[in-house]
């Protein structure tokens, strides 16, 4: 098999027209097609029917990010309108950001830059009956986007985002955001804020849903990875070991540790909700993996191609378990830290029996990672439900992919 940095992202295209492409959600969060893929027969269901695809004792692997307002539009004395849509904090972890009082600084996306040369803009709130102001101003420019300084007067920054931001939703939506995306494009699961993209494979569950996979003795577990803007990145060079890929923070308890080995242990199955969960289990695999040390925040961080460079593969539980007393030794928490890996051809996932997902881009690292998790019987898969007809992408519907390993 070529290694992954060989291949073009012309392999990794279908026809996906604007007509398969959800625009908006359904009426209800469970009403969604189900398409299940197993042992290479694909089947068509209910999103419903997925209550009878787990079984007792399996760990339920969620994200319970939750998205933040994070676009927010100023209007310049000219006319002018300039959006900022801040991609990560700068110097701070999510929770110290979105609590910091008076200042703080984002690297942020910048639309209409050119009709702001320099100064500041300012935008007037209003929070808790009281006047505040908002100002940003540029620092700096470079690759990854602009670094912008915010400066406002009346409470927290996550209090201030929630009176002057817009929720965002995936630009190939084409619309403006709209009210009822406020709701719908958030999560049940959603707790810790930070995320700019929702990790919209958990978009299905309704609370009749997830209440029924307990009744079962599914396990629920929960798992942070701030999904960032870059999640609809599409891989714009010819080769893929040419793409960089997006580093997104993620914050996993020490108590999932502890309960994830003693499935493990037990031979029961992880099934994992969406690319985003299954991304931080992998980066946790290949942490413990590399006996990795943290830095002085004791923030871990995994490297885009580290998974591929030659090396001996522990089993999964001895890695975790690795990375579970070296927490304890350091008296964290959580692990934390930052990941880039990126899956897909001649990857092999170590950390999942199955994995909940949506259907993704066209030549984009999610599809990728469906290569990594089905094999060649992505191509057959996606044809069958551009067929069937499916709806696709953030607001689409629903697939279960049961992951073939390195021996199938």
């Amino acid at each position: 098999m070529k290694k992954i940095q060989t291949l073009s992202i012309d392999e990794f295209d279908y026809p996906l027209t604007e007509d398969h492409i959800a625009k908006h959600p359904l009426s209800n969060r469970s009403d969604s097609q189900l398409l299940y893929y197993h042992n290479g027969i694909i089947e068509h269901k209910k999103f419903t029917d997925i209550i009878d695809l787990f079984q007792p004792d399996d760990f339920w692997v969620i994200n319970n990010t939750k998205v933040i307002p994070a676009r927010v539009h100023f209007q310049k004395a000219t006319g002018a309108l300039i959006e900022i849509f801040c991609l990560e904090p700068i110097g701070m972890d999510y929770t110290s950001v979105l609590t910091s009082q008076q200042t703080c600084q984002w690297l942020c996306f910048v639309g209409g830059a050119k009709k702001w040369k320099e100064g500041m803009l300012s935008k007037p709130y209003l929070l808790n009956g009281k006047e505040g102001l908002l100002e940003v101003s540029c620092l700096d420019k470079n690759d990854h986007g602009y670094t912008i300084q915010w400066r406002w007067n009346i409470g927290q920054f996550s209090e201030v985002l929630d009176a002057c931001g817009e929720l965002p939703i995936p630009p190939y939506l084409n619309r403006d955001t709209e009210p009822e995306d406020y709701d719908r494009y958030q999560t049940l699961f959603a707790k810790l804020e930070g995320s700019v993209a929702a990790p919209t494979a958990s978009l299905h569950f309704d609370a009749d849903v997830i209440e029924r996979i307990k009744a079962k003795g599914v396990q629920q577990a929960a798992l942070t990875l701030h999904v960032g803007a870059g999640t609809f990145k599409p891989v714009s060079t010819q080769n893929i070991g040419e793409h960089e890929m997006h580093a997104e923070y993620f914050e996993v308890p020490i108590s999932f540790l502890e309960n994830w080995i003693q499935k493990l242990k037990l031979n029961q199955r992880t099934i994992v909700v969406g690319t985003t969960a299954l991304r931080t289990l992998e980066t946790l695999y290949w942490l413990g993996n590399e006996k990795a040390e943290p830095n002085e925040q004791h923030l871990f961080h995994l490297g885009q191609w580290s998974p591929y460079q030659d090396k001996i593969e522990n089993a999964l539980v001895e890695n975790i378990e690795w990375l579970y007393q070296k927490a304890t030794q350091l008296g964290l928490n959580t692990i934390a830290g930052t990941t880039q890996i990126i899956m897909g051809p001649g990857y092999s996932i170590k950390t999942a029996d199955a994995l909940i997902t949506n259907f993704h881009q066209p030549k984009s690292t999610l599809l990728l990672l469906v290569h990594a998790a089905v094999g060649e019987d992505w191509k057959k898969i996606y044809e069958s439900a551009l067929a069937y007809p499916y709806r696709f992408l953030s607001y689409g519907d629903s697939s279960w992919l049961e992951i073939k390993k390195a021996s199938q």
